[in-house]
């Protein structure tokens, strides 16, 4: 009985279902962001040229701001949401608008990678051309995230974090720099990890709309609603079966990497020696590795070469370049070095910009929640109280002479009908009343 009064707290702490929006109203919202058309066309052309600039001049600031805009999640979560309650007509709406916005992001950034005098391929861009594991686990955890998030009350910054996190626009705009410069393995790994973001991200959605049991779509016959289930059925078997071909792919590249890590250092390591770089020739079955100092013996190689059998790299020729051979490499080391020195520093500014992001984030949202929200208060007004005509709401600042503080408070002017007389009481009403429906802290009628 105690255990199940402890499982039962337990459950209570990580269920969601009483944060749950309306199920329509969450629907709604999903539905809305999936078409591309007039304004949300051209937020993605111009989040596609800022993304193409950031990667262009290598930096990360500029790329995280491309994605906070960029409007790609909307078809992305929408075909998740789709298949999830069986809505074949919302999920071709959204296939097909995504496909659109894959199309027109391609050709804009190959566009700007055309006319661009800036050439040469940054770090940052070529990040983006060899998916590994982990972006099949954030892509997947992003998504599951996102529709958390946009099904629960109290969203915050989720959205914003998971466009940073899961990064859909770099590979698209990687892809376009792939055409415009001829390179075709560019152009396929990047837009093979923007192919996996999306379906993980898609699959993500899917699961989660399953787990919080929203209704799914009734047909009026039996033999519709079988027909419809087969054809999501299969359009989610078809999907999810080339992302799973992929991910062991990556799975065995990566488990591969890491048992070439794990023999350099078990059978490599020494004192006074240090191996700065290596490199597994799959094609050709040689693994290459450069040391300096110290240099490795004989007996100690061939001994390593006999134990790559115990790192499941039992056909992989050993070859370690060392000596006056890597007089040249000491040098590649040194601007290794270099290199991953700035890509530290480029991390912390990562951070930093996040952060400030999110901070602007937040204050926009205040500015903007006003504004969206002043139609509706005016509706409720009309018939609480028939003599106000017209509402405005904003967010004030107010400094004075006699204090050095800033005061930050919500501004109501109502304009009232011309005959009508308001008591203190009235005005004392309609102020208690607009502080409350505003979630106010502070409010000030005029």
């Amino acid at each position: 009985m105690e255990l199940y009064v402890i499982l039962s707290k337990i459950k209570a702490h990580f269920t969601v279902m009483q944060d749950m929006e309306d199920e329509k109203e969450i629907v709604a919202q999903i539905t809305s962001g999936v078409s591309f058309r007039g304004a949300n066309l051209w937020v993605l052309i111009f989040a596609i040229f800022i993304a193409s600039l950031g990667l262009n001049v290598n930096s990360t600031a500029v790329i995280i701001g491309a994605m906070l805009i960029s409007p790609l999640m909307g078809p992305i979560i929408g075909m998740g949401l789709a298949i999830g309650i069986n809505d074949f007509q919302l999920l071709r709406r959204a296939a097909k608008n995504f496909a659109i916005a894959t199309v027109i992001s391609i050709l804009t950034a190959t566009v700007y990678f055309l006319i661009t005098p800036l050439g040469e391929a940054q770090s940052e861009l070529l990040a983006r051309t060899s998916p590994t594991i982990y972006d099949v686990l954030i892509a997947t955890f992003g998504g599951a995230a996102g529709i958390l998030a946009l099904c629960t009350k109290g969203k915050g910054n989720v959205i914003p974090g998971v466009a940073i996190a899961t990064a859909l626009m770099p590979p698209l705009c990687t892809a376009g720099f792939g055409l415009a410069s001829g390179h075709l393995l560019y152009f396929l790994g990047a837009f093979y990890l923007f192919f996996i973001n999306t379906v993980f991200i898609s699959l993500s959605t899917y699961l989660g709309v399953r787990l919080m049991r929203f209704h799914r779509k009734e047909f009026q016959t039996a033999s519709a609603a079988r027909k419809s289930r087969r054809a999501v059925m299969a359009i989610a078997i078809l999907t999810i079966i080339p992302s799973l071909l992929m991910t062991v792919g990556i799975v065995r590249r990566s488990i591969s990497d890491n048992n070439v890590n794990r023999f350099i250092k078990t059978e490599l390591s020494q004192s006074g020696t240090q191996v700065i770089s290596s490199d597994l020739d799959r094609d050709n079955q040689i693994l290459n590795i450069v040391a300096v100092g110290r240099e490795i013996n004989d007996s100690t190689i061939r001994v390593a070469q006999k134990n790559l059998v115990h790192y499941s790299l039992a056909d992989i020729k050993l070859n370690i370049i060392q000596g006056e051979k890597s007089d040249s490499a000491m040098r590649l080391g040194k601007k290794l070095s270099q290199i991953t020195t700035s890509r530290e520093e480029e991390k912390q500014k990562m951070v930093e910009m996040s952060a400030k992001l999110s901070e602007t984030s937040n204050r926009l949202e205040q500015y903007t929640q006003l504004e969206q929200l002043t139609p509706d208060v005016m509706a409720e007004m009309r018939n609480l109280f028939p003599q106000v005509n017209a509402l405005s709401l904003s967010k004030v600042a107010q400094s004075r002479r006699d204090t050095t503080a800033t005061m930050h408070f919500v501004a109501a002017i109502i304009s009232l009908d011309p005959k009508a007389r308001l008591t203190p009481a009235d005005r004392q009403r309609i102020h208690d009343w607009l502080q409350t429906r505003v979630k106010a802290d502070s409010l000030v009628v005029y």
